[in-house]
């Protein structure tokens, strides 16, 4: 029960540093908004709390941004796509850097894929979709990057192992 505890209490404060970063860091592009610190995010919960409470971050980050106007549909399939496949990399193999490949590729290639449905939906002309998968490609690879070189700095002064303890 207390590490349930704990992983609601990190993904509260997951969601909630996610919330406010995105009002202040994103890039416009076209009908969506990328979000380089969602990634960010993703990666910390796949190390932090796994891939079901990463799950529930991405999902009701991506509602709360939705409702503070911040966000985009589009924010659904690529932050939930990412935080799952970054959080089951870093499960089989606890590699860090695993975790950040796994977001990229979750968010990067599969998430925006995923979006094509919405563009279809939202009767958006689907010549749309290239700057849609290279601004998610982009910005998951930004995300990825500054959340793989914080964990390993933690990692390397061995302030992981006692997120355990």
């Amino acid at each position: 029960m207390k590490n349930e505890t704990r992983k609601l209490t990190l993904t509260s404060i997951f969601i909630a540093i996610n919330v406010v970063l995105s009002q202040m860091i994103y890039i416009p592009v076209g009908p969506i908004k990328a979000f380089p610190m969602q990634h960010f995010i993703n990666v910390l919960c796949a190390v932090f709390v796994g891939p079901w409470f990463g799950l529930a971050q991405a999902l009701i980050s991506s509602i709360l941004r939705n409702i503070f106007g911040t966000g985009s549909l589009f924010a659904f399939p690529g932050s939930m796509i990412g935080v799952l496949f970054a959080a089951l990399m870093y499960r089989k193999f606890k590699r860090i850097e695993l975790a950040s490949i796994g977001e990229w590729i979750g968010t990067g290639f599969i998430g925006s894929i995923c979006t094509i449905p919405f563009m279809w939906i939202m009767h958006l002309d689907l010549k749309g979709f290239m700057p849609i998968f290279y601004a998610f490609l982009l910005s998951s690879l930004f995300g990825s990057i500054i959340a793989c070189i914080l964990l390993l700095l933690l990692n390397k002064r061995n302030l992981l192992n006692k997120r355990n303890g």
